[in-house]
Order: C-alpha cells, then structure tokens, then sequence
C-alpha cells in the first residue's frame, strides 16, 4: 500500500503538472510572437516611413499586458497621400460604428466662430468693441464640417501665390471695385491678381519698402520681426519677405471683403484682429518694427490708447512708422477731404502722444514719417516730470494679452544700470538670434528654464523635422506646404527647424501652458500668438497647409470636449492639408476614432526613437471635398 502511495500522484497533482507545462508552453510561445513581431516591426520600420503601420506600435503594447490576437479595426493603419490632386472622385467610407460628422450648410463656408458678423452686431460699434473676438458659447457650437466652396483648388505654391490666387476660392469680387483704382487686387478669368499696390504705395510694395530702407536699414538684420495694424490683402508683409522681414498682418473681419483671407490664400501670414478695447494677443517687446499706411486707425483719440498699446508690443529700440493721414497733409488734404486745419490739428496731436511716450522722431520724408521707442526708460522717467501723462503703469503683467484690457499708462521696460543698455537685453542681428538663447532665458525672466534646455530643444526638434520629412515627402519638397501652425509652439524649435524651407510658423503659446513663451520666440525672430484652444482661433476657413499638434489634448485633458478642437483644426486646415500629431499612444487611439468620421486618412506611425516609445505620432491627411460633394 505505501509503494502505490509513492506511485500515485493524485488527480490534483496531476492537473498542477500539466497547467505548469502548458503555462510554460504559451509563455514561450508569446515569447516566440513578440520576438517575431519585433523583427517584423524593425523591417517595416525600415521600409518608406509612409507606409509604416500600427502593428509596431501595437506590439509593443501588447507584449507587457499579454498576447491580443489582432488589434482593434480601428487601430488599423491605411496607406496614406500626402499630394495635392484638387480633386477627388469619392468620400471616404466611414465605419458604421463611427460618429460621422455631417458637412455644414454652405452659407458657413467662411465662418469664423469668434468673429461672427450676426453675433457682433449685438456688442457696441464704439471703437469697434462689436468686432473683436466674441466667441459663441458651448451650446452654439457647430458640430458640423465647414464646406470648401465648389470649385476649389489647392493654392498655387509660393511665391506664385505671392501674386495670385484662384477666385473660386474666395468668392469675391467687392475689393476689386473698392480698390480699384490702387492697385490692391483685380481679377483675371478665374484667378485674382495681386500687383502689389496699396493705398499709399501706388507704384507698388515693394518701391514703397525701398523708400523705407532709406530711412531705417531693413537689410542688416536689425529688423526681424514688424507689426502691420489695418494690413489690407498684406502686400507690405508679402514684400517684406524677400528681404528677410516677417510680419505679422492684421485687420478686422470684413463684412464681405474678406482681405485677411486674401493674405493667407497668398502664403502671408496674417489673422483677423483689431485695435478696440482689448491687448493686441501678443507679448510685450515683440516686434522690432510697427506699421501703419492708412489704416484708420485714431491714434491721437481715447488719451492715445492705441499708440500706446503699439509701445508694449515694440521692443527697445523698435521703430514705428505711418503713411497716410495727416502725414504730408498739406499735400494730400484735398483729395483726403479734409480740411487743412483737421489735419493739422490731429497731426499735432498724434506728435504729442509719440513725445509722451519718449518715442523720437527719425524722419518724416515724402509721405512717410518713422518714430523710435528708446532703449531704455532711464531718461523717459526723468522727463515724466515734466510730461506726467501717462504714467507708468503700476504692477501689471506686460506680457498678459488674452482678453487683457489696454490701459492708458505706459508699461514699463525692464530696468537697466547704465542708460547705453538696451532694456530686456541686446539681441543678436538675423539669422544669429534664431539659434541664440533668448535674452528672457539667459537672464532667468522664465522660471525653471535654462540656456541648457533651449539649446537641447533647438537640436531636438531639428532631429524631430527631419524624421517628420522621412515619414512626410511631401514635406521636404518645395511648393506643397506653406502657411504652417504649431499649436503648442513651446520654444519655437518646430518652426526653427523649418527656416531654411519655403514655409512659414504660426507658433501659437496655448493660454494655460505651465510656461509663456511666446515673448522668447519672437526673440528668435520668430512670430505667433496666443490662443486658447477651448475656442476657435481667428482666421478664416481653409488658412493652413499643415498642422503640428504636440501633446494639444494631453494638456487640454478635461478642458474642453476633443471633438470641438477637431472640429476647429478641421475649418482651418486646407482640403488635402496634413496634421501631425504628438501624443501619448492612447490619447491618438481615442483622436483616431473621433477623426475617422470627419473625412480624414488617418495613421498612427512609430516615434522617432523607436516603437517601444508611449508617445507616438498620428499622421492626418484631410481628404478633398467641396459643397458640392455632400
């Protein structure tokens, strides 16, 4: 009886065995899969980044938690196109478990939420509050995919698109009349043309831009970054480029003419925007140059408000420069329709302002005239006992500019021990200052960052852009993108990346980043603005080639709804336009199944540093199609 003892396991044992043995067996086989999978993936990644799919992605995943057969259909990659064909003979096919988002009517084909004419008619016309941003609440949302107008193309590449534009694209022919007779736009068949005139500058820009260049040099690189307020279809900061000058445009939505539209259709940069009630949505010391050719704009009323709002945004040193009245009135009165003693007397004006500001005049020559902000505020705080208004504004934050209200005191520029200083810090001539550590960095103005830090940015991103080209060929061929917007800009390194190609960076400091940025990349010589991503940005439909969005719904995480800033990257990317996604693996899962249903060619590809990295990309191809096509 003891011996059959020794012999008989039991049942128990038994089965503990072989559970053992076949635990042993499937670890090894999972083994043998992820190790398969691994090499598998190391091939594809290998191959043209393109056509790289999720499987690699999925298996390193997959792996650590246990083995999962096949990945979710939603997960799966397609092949994706990134060239321009204006046309496409069908839609996606969307799955039937996936939200689709209906197209919206047509009437909304330039609808910008912010700045909707219906719902600014209910806010005062007195200096124009009606027409800043009045963004629409929750429950007005769209949920809807704002419609190409029929017949659109993709935008001739730049800098054809300098000169012209296809008239399908904008509609509207009320510019050509108004402006008829200075040269600003006129149609040709089915393109609108550009001359480059404007209403100061009838024999165009870039003759105009000369005569500036004799006064102020724009070509020793002092001069990076300008301001043009009331900026028209922007031919002023068209013609800038060419010299190396980036200049941020604005003007106010138009009822029907639609100019800042035009700007954007050209490849220039610009946005809606108005000088009213609220700060420009820019940093203080921004732009080295600002710019006004008969705008409109009422610098000498409401205790020079407006001027004064152009000083916080100059840097130390920063050059304002107005064409168009009441300059050279005694020669222009007449046909402004004016009397002489108006002119004069705004002129007068418009000089005491300046002189309160302790701006100096340089030069007023012909129908130009150029004022400088001082380098420091050593010397103006001597004279503001003498000239006590305005004041200095008392503790404030100068580069706060989102809904921030302008006030009638002057902000203060960073002090200085000796009046040869230049507030804030010198910055080196272009292109030197676009690798440079920004003087708000070295100096500790931005708490917890360091030179070390921008400067392993700034090789970062340019090791980041070059595997965006790998993945992107398109990307790296002249003429295919060329308005871009970084939403979550940081540094500026994505846009210093680009420098080199035939592109420009609208770098956008989200409002609730940890850190402001926004004053260190216009340093770089680099321009943006401020936004909050919880609301619709202000431009028109259709404004950007490519987006770059790095870690956006990570930091906008419980915020606001993902699908709303879907729907908004949406209105604003171009038909056939690319998005580049940034973001932790799971966070592009739950992207990919909302953006399945808006008409998008979707795919989630490797990081740069392999696939065994949580944050990866999702690559975006927005598909082509029109009002027509509903």
């Amino acid at each position: 009886m003891a011996g059959v003892t020794v012999l008989y396991t039991g049942p128990y044992k038994y089965h503990k065995i072989q559970h053992k043995r076949r635990n042993i067996l499937s670890l090894a086989l999972v083994a043998l899969l992820c190790l398969a999978s691994y090499f598998l993936g190391i091939w594809q990644h290998s191959r043209s980044a393109t056509s790289s799919s999720f499987s690699t992605i999925f298996t390193a995943i997959t792996c650590k938690q246990g083995p999962i057969t096949t990945p979710p259909s939603s997960l799966v990659a397609s092949s994706l196109d990134f060239t321009a064909h204006h046309t496409a003979d069908e839609t996606p096919v969307v799955s039937g478990s996936t939200k689709r988002f209906r197209p919206c009517d047509l009437k909304f084909s330039e609808y910008t939420p912010c700045e909707d004419r219906d719902r600014s008619l209910k806010f005062p016309r007195d200096r124009l509050i009606y027409r800043e941003r009045h963004c629409p609440a929750k429950k007005e949302l769209l949920k809807c995919l704002i419609p190409a107008p029929h017949g659109y193309r993709n935008p001739f590449p730049w800098p054809a698109s300098r000169g012209m534009a296809w008239f399908a694209n904008v509609p509207h022919k009320e510019l050509t009349v108004e402006k008829a007779v200075q040269n600003w736009i006129r149609v040709d068949g089915d393109k609108f043309r550009f001359p480059g005139g404007g209403t100061m500058f009838p024999d165009g820009a870039d003759a105009y831009i000369d005569d500036i260049d004799q006064l102020v040099s724009l070509r020793d690189g002092s001069i990076r970054t300008a301001l043009d307020t009331g900026c028209g279809v922007a031919s002023w900061g068209a013609y800038l480029l060419s010299r190396n000058i980036t200049t941020m445009s604005f003007a106010p939505r138009d009822s029907h003419e639609a100019q800042v539209q035009f700007a954007l259709e050209r490849g220039v940069p610009a946005m809606i925007g108005v000088l009213a009630s609220n700060r420009l949505p820019y940093p203080s010391r921004a732009f080295d140059m600002a710019h006004c050719s008969r705008c409109l704009i009422p610098w000498h009323l409401y205790d020079g408000l407006f001027l004064i709002e152009v000083d916080r945004v100059l840097r130390p040193g920063g050059y304002w420069i107005l064409s168009g009245p009441p300059i050279h009135w005694k020669r222009h009165w007449k046909g402004w329709e004016r009397t002489k003693e108006d002119l004069n007397e705004e002129q007068t004006a418009l000089e005491k302002v300046a002189e309160s500001l302790c701006w100096k005049k340089i030069k007023e020559q012909g129908d130009i005239a150029i004022w400088q902000k001082p380098f420091n505020h050593m010397d103006c705080k001597v004279a503001k006992k003498q000239i006590q208004l305005p004041n200095f504004c008392a503790a404030q934050n100068p580069d706060a500019a989102w809904y921030n209200k302008m006030e009638t005191c002057i902000t203060p520029l960073p002090e200085v021990l000796s009046k040869s200083q230049v507030a804030g810090g010198q910055l080196k001539k272009w292109p030197e200052r676009l690798t440079a550590v920004p003087p708000r960095i070295s100096s500790g103005s931005l708490k917890g960052v360091t030179a070390d830090m921008f400067l392993k940015d700034t090789e970062l991103w340019k090791r980041r852009v070059g595997y965006y080209k790998t993945l992107i060929n398109q990307l790296g061929q002249k003429g295919r993108y060329r308005n871009l917007l970084d939403m979550n800009a940081q540094f500026g390194g994505f846009a210093a990346a680009l420098i080199d190609d035939p592109v420009w960076v609208m770098n956008m400091v989200p409002t609730i980043a940890k850190v402001n940025t926004l004053g260190a990349i216009y340093e770089r010589g680099l321009i943006g603005s401020y936004q909050d991503w919880c609301e619709a940005m202000s431009t028109y439909p259709r404004t950007y080639d490519l987006l770059h969005a790095d870690s956006i719904f990570t930091l906008y995480k419980d915020r606001c709804d993902m699908e709303d800033i879907l729907l908004e990257m949406d209105r604003i990317l171009r038909p056939e336009g690319t998005v580049i996604f940034r973001d932790d693996v799971d966070t592009l899962v739950k992207i990919k199944s909302i953006s399945d249903g808006m008409r998008w060619d979707s795919q989630i590809v490797d990081h740069e540093d392999g696939p065994l990295k949580r944050e990866k990309l999702l690559l975006v191809v927005k598909t082509y199609w029109t009002a027509q096509d509903q």
